[in-house]
């Protein structure tokens, strides 16, 4: 689609960054309007920074979901919390994203504390006020100020929409002018074939034990077109123990047809064509230790 360049527009970056399920993928995805960042009940989904586009007025805003950030021990975490901050760098502006219902935590403070020495504009946005009373609710918010002086409030639910629409429209007054950076139609950058083993993982956390998930990556292995329109993707699952290889497969590898099915859905969906998904489950002891593995779900490595 061909950008109106007889109008002044609007372009620019919003990095969304807060502690673990805050909500930020749901956040992303209830702007974009669209399923682009995967989502579970399990803190740390979310592993390395996703781009969702949407336009508002004339305004091209470009969502930027960020991992969790936490105390990082394994190179794995460190290219995680790297990806975070590298994404607030560039920021036009940084969206702090606070779950109310936990309210100010250390790891909160800690993260303030470094957004307090950036020169990025930073709005503070409180999520989840279904969930607690306006009391509390104003007292967190007098806290949180007194931390930081932040450019702008906003009282949200990013599950029901509520308070959404004034948030989209303040970003796109605030934005920087500028022509759009990506055609008008898309709604992100994110690979397909990358797309696909993100769907398989939201699946891996959904159907798993707790410990499950975090030791597990997901790699598109093959990604084809065939010729009647449909797509093949060949997807392999590195689990770091072979008890958790048992356990995504399953009692005669029920569990895994479960995973298979459920994220061939959603991408046939997405995708709007027939998919046909197959996966292979695989040990691989230390994959979060390799620098290939943590590039392929891509994340850049960090060097000690």
């Amino acid at each position: 689609m061909i950008q109106d360049t007889s109008k002044m527009t609007r372009c620019g970056f919003v990095t969304l960054v807060g502690t673990p399920n805050a909500g930020k993928s749901t956040l992303l995805n209830k702007l974009v309007g669209a399923k682009i960042s995967i989502v579970s009940p399990k803190a740390q989904t979310t592993r390395f920074r996703i781009l969702g586009i949407l336009i508002r007025k004339s305004s091209q805003i470009l969502l930027v979901d960020t991992p969790g950030i936490f105390q990082p021990r394994r190179m794995f975490d460190k290219a995680m919390m790297a990806a975070t901050w590298e994404g607030t760098e560039d920021a036009d502006i940084v969206l702090l994203l606070v779950d109310v219902k936990f309210g100010l935590t250390s790891l909160l403070e800690g993260i303030i504390e470094r957004l307090k020495n950036s020169d990025r504009k930073v709005w503070l946005v409180l999520n989840k006020i279904d969930l607690i009373s306006r009391d509390i609710l104003l007292r967190l918010t007098a806290s949180l100020i007194e931390k930081m002086r932040f450019e702008r409030v906003f009282m949200i639910s990013a599950l029901t929409g509520s308070g959404i629409e004034d948030l989209l429209d303040q970003l796109a007054d605030h934005l920087p002018e500028g022509p759009y950076l990506y055609p008008e139609d898309d709604l992100t950058d994110l690979p397909e074939r990358l797309f696909a083993a993100e769907l398989v993982r939201e699946q891996i956390f959904i159907q798993s034990h707790e410990e499950v998930p975090y030791s597990v990556t997901v790699e598109t292995e093959s990604y084809k077109e065939l010729c009647n329109g449909s797509i093949r993707v060949d997807v392999v699952i590195y689990v770091l123990r072979p008890g958790h290889k048992a356990i995504l497969i399953g009692h005669r590898g029920q569990k895994l047809r479960r995973i298979g099915e459920n994220a061939r859905k959603q991408l046939s969906h997405l995708l709007g064509r027939p998919c046909h998904l197959f996966l292979n489950v695989k040990e691989r002891s230390g994959w979060d230790r390799e620098r290939e593995r943590l590039r392929a779900i891509g994340l850049d490595v960090v060097r000690s």
